[in-house]
């Protein structure tokens, strides 16, 4: 089985369309989110296009503020400042990467925790650690929902993930813990990553390194979770050898059309949460 990833943001997207619109008949106003874009990255700027795209298509108010590479720290700073004082700002995201002189901690931290939607700031990462309701990272809140498609009940299924990051690997991991897995975070210093990866029910990976995962790393009957999004020679490719792992796997998430989907309507959903928040 295919995770199709396309089609299952699709049909995120229309249920958040529906909300927007009891939104306007009670509150008498939609969310508002506001995306920073600092310099001239050009997954970046793809990125932040799609999701302003797709904002708009479901009814959120987006405003996209960009800056040259060489704006300072401060000026930054005192927009979040503004935008956290907004009312009708629901969501605040500052695309990653930042220039090397803007301290990437300090951006984070000076976002409000309910107006957060890329679920980046430590009180989000605290709750979510906690069990606490909080908001959750995009990607891997996206992968989670994948994986709930195929299989309902997570309880005591063997999780591993490939990749320690704070942007999937460890958000990944409490929110699999949460549902009762058994979670291995594997990483570059894990010995034996092959065998550990073939004891799993269910990999995630999300090193960025092409096609890490064969065949033989995967038992029959798995599910698989492709986070990675590598630039080759053959065009994009994902961390998992596409190929060889569809035939062992019970389903698996293509790159592209996989994960990535998710990614944005999740942030999406999350910018809907803060609004609901602010409102309840």
């Amino acid at each position: 089985m295919i995770i199709d990833g396309k089609k299952i943001a699709e049909e995120l997207r229309e249920e958040l369309k529906k909300k927007i619109i009891e939104f306007k008949a009670t509150y008498k106003s939609v969310p508002g989110l506001t995306v920073i874009l600092i310099g001239e990255d050009p997954a970046s700027k793809i990125y932040v296009k799609n999701k302003e795209k797709y904002a708009k298509d479901v009814g959120i108010n987006s405003e996209v503020i960009k800056y040259p590479d060489s704006v300072d720290e401060k000026t930054v700073l005192d927009k979040i400042s503004n935008l956290n004082k907004d009312k009708k700002i629901s969501g605040i995201l500052v695309q990653l990467p930042l220039p090397k002189h803007i301290n990437k901690k300090k951006i984070i931290d000076a976002i409000l925790p309910n107006k957060d939607v890329d679920g980046f700031h430590p009180v989000n990462v605290g709750n979510l650690s906690s069990g606490y309701e909080s908001k959750v990272p995009c990607t891997p809140l996206g992968c989670y929902l994948l994986l709930r498609k195929v299989e309902k009940d997570l309880k005591g299924k063997h999780a591993v993930i490939l990749g320690r990051s704070n942007l999937n690997g460890k958000p990944m991991a409490q929110l699999l813990l949460k549902e009762n897995c058994t979670v291995t975070i594997t990483h570059s210093k894990t010995k034996d990553l092959k065998n550990e990866c073939k004891r799993a029910d269910i990999i995630i990976a999300a090193v960025g390194q092409p096609k890490l995962v064969k065949g033989d790393w995967v038992k029959k009957g798995a599910i698989v979770i492709d986070v990675g999004i590598n630039k080759t020679a053959n065009g994009l490719e994902g961390d998992v050898d596409f190929k060889e792992v569809s035939k062992v796997a019970k389903a698996i998430t293509p790159v592209p059309g996989g994960v990535g989907p998710m990614t944005i309507a999740c942030l999406l959903s999350n910018t809907i949460e803060c609004f609901k928040t602010a409102n309840s």
